[in-house]
């Protein structure tokens, strides 16, 4: 039996009442946050709430209404997280309805979709509320019915007692909010699990695919202008003068406005805008250093080789085990630039005015971006009001408000409301890009043994380019790992499955060639190590060995992955990112001269799965999402200067390109559910570049895999 507490720090959780036509509704915390917050104005709920940032209100007529406040940017947590609270309720899914709040930073907490950790964080919370929510709608039938809620059994919104008599949750409801919020409650055997763990389709789904669901560039506005900008040539470049005089000639631009080292175009439509921006003339002149791919290159390889470095982690004497090591293994992977490249490009709607400041668009981080523009402007964050759109696509770009800052200061300035609009030339030339980055991996081999290994990471901006206590930290006796930094003016930020994405490819590839050295079958390999790191761990583990180790064998299982094939090419890779565990089997055959992936087993241990069927489709997209930009991703600069700006010279992985299979396979227990959104993209590249070796004869060390020769063979 598992009991969790209702209250925390003497603050409790949940905040009863009853609804205003009859019935019950619970407000609760969503992610189980007990910080200070304003008042709480649920529709319904009284004003005196403090510190709930969801409900689930239950009517007469047995309707269970539960709010949503999380951003929905295709990750399914509107349909997951709801279940959740249904079914400690133990109430039909049928009977569930789901409302999505509107954002609001004052109210809600952490209105973030980034990091893929929404289930993780919320899992506590959502089940207390349900259960919660049981145990009084009981109590309330007990004392009606004169017996001890002990005796009471429930099932699809409708108690029972020992002689059979029934009351449905509706008929109820009203006389259970009167009923004293218990101090703990009892939450439900995994086992007897009705909805957690069945396929549910998203609550949106007609909407969706009815076109229904309005998305940022469909947003009108009574009296608003389109903008669109004119933004630096290249990075280091800053405005030195402009001629607007042909753009105000363009049929419905409005007016024309520079803004630091930007200038906008306002039209009455976006072509309109579009138009007076490319007659926009426009001066430039240096301001920073041009960068280049070429220099940026030969700076992180400097760094790969530098000597004065403070390592992250140094267990045992690397150097002496490098010197009396029978083999010497030493590669250098590299990683390039990558835009994000959402199907929608960024946009945002913004009203500024002397009594409030309204912005409506797609954001994944409305907090964040609330106080960056309440900074902007100078004005408090009261006075500041963000509305989110469905997002067509993120990726991470959408966690930066850059865009969000632009509308808000050329409202202001040009005392009108405003309509952002990125051209594709825009979103992936104006900036924040996945750094570039770079590994150089050695290994040292003794008497048949891994014995030492040694990690230089480097990319562009900041630090912390390794994961030096994921695996295979703990399994090595002499491990050194570094990581530097190059300073950049171009901007970059979160790419899907930050630092990971590329990381994990070089460290997987590594790991197969140093396999292939040993003379050692590239499965065993880890298995090996990871057993070592379970048993006599050296230094810090922040991985649990034991589930890494379930993930692999049901990936190998499932895959068959010992048996042969003619023509068929097998990859292994496995890795552990967003407290999830994912090993994958990649599959390369011969498609008129080139690599083609056929398919691809994956396995994972994420803890309980919610929704088997939304699960499968995040991990099929991560994969997909892998493969593609291992093969195809790609941007250089030349004097600052991004060299791709639309799909006609950037490529994407296309439908026919996608592994026509991807079968997933999830190791069954009831642990806490994990990460999912990205933990499926960091080992798709590794196992594909497996795959390739073995049907080309070529170690891929540098990607997108398809700029170097391939020949099959």
């Amino acid at each position: 039996m598992t009991l969790i507490k209702t209250s925390y720090n003497r603050r409790s959780f949940l905040k009863v009442s009853a609804a205003g036509s009859g019935g019950l509704v619970i407000g609760f915390n969503w992610l189980v946050s007990c910080s200070p917050s304003a008042e709480t104005a649920i529709k319904g709920a009284p004003k005196e709430w403090f510190n709930v940032n969801a409900y689930l209100k239950i009517g007469e007529n047995g309707l269970v209404t539960i709010m949503s406040p999380n951003p929905e940017v295709g990750q399914n947590v509107k349909t997951s997280m709801p279940m959740i609270v249904a079914e400690e309720l133990d109430v039909a899914w049928k009977d569930v309805v789901v409302e999505q709040a509107p954002l609001d930073t004052e109210k809600f907490v952490r209105q973030v979709a980034g990091g893929s950790q929404s289930l993780r964080s919320s899992w506590k919370g959502l089940r207390m509320a349900g259960a919660t929510a049981r145990k009084m709608l009981m109590e309330a039938a007990a004392k009606q019915w004169q017996v001890d809620a002990s005796t009471l059994t429930t099932s699809e919104g409708v108690i029972k007692n020992a002689k059979g008599d029934t009351l449905t949750y509706g008929q109820i409801a009203s006389a259970a909010a009167s009923v004293t919020v218990p101090e703990e409650v009892e939450l439900k055997d995994p086992s007897a699990f009705k909805i957690i763990g069945t396929d549910t389709k998203n609550v949106d789904i007609e909407k969706i695919i009815t076109g229904k669901p309005q998305y940022g560039m469909d947003l009108k506005k009574e009296g608003m202008k389109v903008a669109v900008v004119l933004r630096p040539p290249s990075f280091g470049a800053k405005l030195k003068s402009f001629d607007d005089s042909e753009t105000r000639k363009v049929t419905g631009v409005s007016d024309v406005i520079q803004f630091g080292n930007k200038v906008a175009v306002l039209g009455n439509t976006t072509w309109a805008a579009m138009k007076g921006k490319k007659a926009l003339k426009a001066e430039w002149e240096e301001d920073t250093p041009a960068e280049s791919t070429e220099y940026h290159d030969k700076q992180m390889m400097a760094l790969l080789n530098t000597k004065n470095g403070e390592p992250r982690r140094n267990d045992g004497d690397v150097d002496a085990a490098f010197k009396t090591a029978d083999k010497v293994i030493e590669k250098t992977f590299e990683g390039p630039f990558l835009p994000h490249n959402p199907m929608e490009p960024m946009n945002f709607y913004g009203h500024v005015t002397a009594a409030k400041v309204d912005l409506i668009g797609p954001i994944q981080t409305p907090e964040r971006t609330r106080r960056q523009v309440a900074e902007l402007l100078g004005r408090p964050e009261t006075e500041i009001f963000i509305d989110m759109t469905r997002m067509g696509g993120g990726f991470g770009r959408r966690l930066y408000g850059d865009f969000v800052l632009e509308v808000a200061e050329i409202s202001k300035l040009s005392n009108t409301p405003i309509k952002l609009v990125y051209t594709r030339e825009d979103d992936m030339t104006a900036g924040i890009y996945r750094p570039a980055s770079k590994y150089k991996f050695k290994a040292g081999v003794k008497d048949g043994k891994l014995v030492a290994y040694h990690l230089v990471g480097t990319g562009i901006n900041g630090n912390g380019w390794t994961r030096e206590n994921w695996f295979p930290a703990g399994s090595i006796p002499n491990y050194r790992v570094e990581s530097y930094g190059l300073d950049s003016n171009i901007t970059t930020g979160a790419w899907r499955a930050p630092i990971t994405n590329f990381l994990a490819y070089a460290e997987q590839s590594f790991i197969d060639e140093v396999a292939e050295e040993m003379g050692v079958d590239a499965v065993q390999l880890r298995l090996d190590l990871l057993e070592k790191a379970k048993s006599d761990p050296v230094g810090t583990v922040d991985y649990e060995p034991e589930k890494m180790i379930g993930a692999i064998k049901l990936a190998a299982e499932k895959a068959n992955w010992s048996a042969t094939e003619d023509g068929v090419s097998k990859g292994f890779s496995a890795y552990y990112s967003h407290n999830s565990y994912v090993a994958m089997v990649a599959e390369v055959v011969n498609k008129k001269g080139q690599p083609s992936t056929r398919k691809v087993t994956c396995a994972v241990d994420c803890g309980i799965v919610i929704n088997p069927i939304a699960a499968k489709n995040q991990i099929e997209g991560g994969i997909i999402d892998g493969i593609g930009h291992a093969m195809y991703g790609d941007m250089t600069f030349v004097n600052g200067a991004p060299q791709a700006s639309n799909f006609n010279n950037y490529r994407l992985i296309r439908m026919g390109e996608a592994p026509p299979v991807i079968e997933c396979h999830f190791v069954k227990n009831t642990n806490d559910p994990t990460g999912l959104g990205e933990p499926s993209l960091p080992p798709a590249g590794g196992a594909l570049a497996n795959a390739m070796y073995k049907a080309t004869g070529q170690r891929f060390y540098k990607q997108p895999f398809m700029q170097q020769q391939i020949k099959l063979g």
